[in-house]
């Protein structure tokens, strides 16, 4: 099993830019119960019960690394993302341990949240797939402190550097403290509930 804490990237109030990354941890093993256990739910059912928790949807967003200016900026759909504390303002969201985006994530140390609003269900399930160009036709521009993919025309936006990242079973918690945030103000937000896009309604 892998450490159950990466390390604090570094002290508050340390400059950017040239944010120090943070380790990536392998894939772990992801069996909890032991094999003579029978597990308290089935996944199934698991994910049927908390289908029931509407969310809102976002895109994580990180710059090139140093060693792969070639492969572009990294991003990822993402529905676990929370407010977390006002003061030092921090913001959290959580990823899969088997995430091919997170390690590029991590080595740069830095992200955005561009939270998305009720027309941009395309945009969210393009950041869905893996393997695929994902910023392919893309409009965004650099969030103004971490150089992170700032989306075009999403309703606001959250420019965070990686402050810690926790285990939680086979997934990681990841906290960011927030350097820069602004919204249009106006629209609706994307909705995610029970496996489809939604919006609200009078």
């Amino acid at each position: 099993m892998a450490a159950t804490v990466v390390r604090y990237l570094r002290s508050v109030g340390s400059p950017l830019p040239g944010p120090e990354p943070v380790e990536a941890l392998p894939p772990p093993e992801l069996r909890a119960v032991g094999a003579d256990e029978r597990a308290p739910v089935s996944p199934g059912e698991f994910r049927a019960v908390l289908g029931n928790f509407a969310s809102g949807v976002t895109v994580i967003t990180a710059p090139p690394g140093a060693d792969e200016d070639e492969d572009g900026p990294a991003g990822f759909a993402c529905q676990s993302f929370a407010s977390l504390s006002l003061d030092p303002p921090l913001v959290t969201f959580m990823v899969a341990r088997t995430s091919t985006t997170w390690p590029r994530i991590a080595r740069a140390g830095v992200f955005c949240v561009n939270i998305l609003g009720a027309e941009q269900g395309g945009l969210c399930r393009s950041f869905a797939v893996s393997g695929a160009d994902k910023f392919a036709g893309v409009a965004h521009s650099p969030a103004p402190v971490t150089g992170s993919p700032q989306l075009d025309a999403v309703p606001a936006w959250i420019d965070c550097r990686i402050h810690a990242v926790h285990t939680g079973g086979d997934h990681l918690i990841v906290v960011g403290r927030v350097l820069a945030l602004g919204a249009a103000g106006e629209g609706d937000p994307l909705l995610f509930h029970r496996g489809r896009f939604g919006r609200f309604g009078d």
